[in-house]
């Protein structure tokens, strides 16, 4: 049980609250190259991307979890770090100066963390990416050969086009009309 669901269900709330931080993320990142600020969105990606990252932590509330820090835990280490300073750049600095690629590029990052979490999860337990999935402990790595080399080329390529996202995004985005 974590925080009265069982882990079944939490694992789905969780994966609900990655899947609508994705989504907004991409309406954020999307509307940021043109310059638009759009703050309901911004707020709702936000809010689903501190979630994300909360509930995260919560599944070392599940008795079955070991304690120990992993690769998910150094992921949500850095996304806490990462949404720290673009909630800082937003909210408290406004976007202005050097703060607004700053808030650009730790936005785009924080989409990535989860889209990147979303492609690990998926190798390890769709068998429709992963034909070498399983539903049953132990998830994930290590993979089948073929398999490791898809899922390498599939991070690459993600990473590789966020990388471009954050480049476009940063030039395009402006903070007003006529502000740089």
């Amino acid at each position: 049980m974590i925080v009265g669901l069982s882990v079944t269900n939490f694992t789905i709330l969780h994966v609900v609250i990655s899947l609508i931080a994705i989504a907004s993320g991409l309406v954020v990142v999307f509307g940021m190259i043109g310059s638009h600020r759009l703050p309901k969105t911004t707020a709702l990606f936000w809010v689903m991307t501190v979630l994300t990252t909360v509930t995260g932590f919560m599944f070392f509330l599940a008795p079955t979890q070991a304690k120990m820090f992993t690769p998910a835990t150094a992921t949500g280490v850095v996304a806490t770090i990462v949404f720290l300073v673009a909630l800082f750049a937003l909210y408290a600095k406004h976007l202005y100066g050097k703060w607004r690629w700053i808030y650009v590029v730790t936005a785009v990052i924080s989409l990535y963390l989860n889209i990147f979490v979303l492609i690990v999860q998926s190798f390890g337990k769709l068998k429709i990416v992963n034909p070498a999935a399983s539903f049953t402990p132990p998830f994930g790595p290590p993979f089948q050969p073929p398999t490791d080399f898809h899922f390498a080329v599939v991070q690459g390529v993600t990473l590789v086009i966020f990388i471009m996202l954050g480049i476009i995004t940063a030039i395009k985005f402006r903070r007003a009309p006529g502000l740089v």
